[in-house]
This record gives C-alpha cells, structure tokens and sequence, in this order.
C-alpha cells in the first residue's frame, strides 16, 4: 500500500463553467483545439464520449515531453457537473498507482469556478507529489478559459 495523496486547485474562469463541463464530458476531442500546446488529442477507445464506463486517451504535452493517458470515465454527476476519471494505462500509473482526476464546475455567487482534484498512491516517500502535474491542470484550464473568452461572437445589439 502506497503513500496516499489528493491536490486540489480551484480556478475562476471568465468563460461560462458548463463551457469546460460540456467539453470534458462530451467533445474531449475538441480539447486540442482550445488548448493544443497541452494536449494534442482525445480518442475514444471502447464507449462513446460522455457515457460512464467509456475509455478514452489522451495525447498531451508535460514537462516539454509527449505523453499519453489511457483513461476510464468512472462518474458523472449531470446535477453537480462533476466528471471522475481514472488512468488504467499511461505515463502517470508508471510511476504512481490508482490516479484518478475530478472535475468539478461550480458556481460561488457571481465567480464561475472549475476545480480539478487529483488522488493516487505514491510507492515510497522518494517519489515527489504530482505538484507539477496540477499545475498543469491549472495552465490547461486557463488555456481553455482564454479560448472561450478571446472567441466570443460579438453581441452586436449593444
């Protein structure tokens, strides 16, 4: 049994939060798109986006190298907008075991938030926590917020 380890980050976005909702749950694909110098891609393996059960991988960038997550879509919560996966295979469960992110969208009053919560095993107390990881999470998600706001069309009846 490893050492046991949860991150969380909470992130205001500008971008309405159903936006990252709606992409992680049913267009990870278009993820590529919104933030393509993290990730490059999101295939889906056995399922169909969106739907408990489903195996998905993605293809992103951490720490200037390629890599890949092989992932299952464990749950999803419709009412609370939280999406739980888990990597079965890839360049995290290498290293630690039993990964497995959450995002969850909320809103606080009038902020607009996205939180992401990382839990896993480390195998000993040599191997640093996914820190950097995290921070990736927060970099992705800010990626994808300037995305949403940079490409909104413009209300021209103001």
């Amino acid at each position: 049994m490893g050492l046991k380890s949860k991150l969380s980050a909470q992130i205001e976005v500008k971008a309405k939060n159903d936006v990252f909702h709606d992409a992680f749950r049913h267009k990870p694909h278009h993820i590529s798109t919104m933030t393509p110098v993290h990730v490059q891609g999101c295939d889906c393996l056995e399922g169909d986006f969106g739907t408990v059960g489903s195996k998905i991988c993605w293809k992103y960038t951490h720490d200037g190298k390629e890599k890949f997550s092989k992932q299952i879509i464990e749950s999803i919560d419709e009412e609370k907008k939280i999406i739980s996966f888990k990597e079965f295979e890839g360049d995290i469960v290498n290293e630690y075991d039993n990964w497995k992110v959450s995002l969850h969208v909320d809103e606080e009053g009038e902020k607009d938030l996205v939180s992401w919560t990382m839990e896993y095993e480390r195998p000993n107390e040599n191997v640093p926590e996914l820190t950097n990881l995290l921070q990736f999470f927060i970099d992705m998600t800010k990626s994808i917020d300037d995305h949403h706001v940079c490409n909104k069309p413009i209300d021209n009846t103001k």
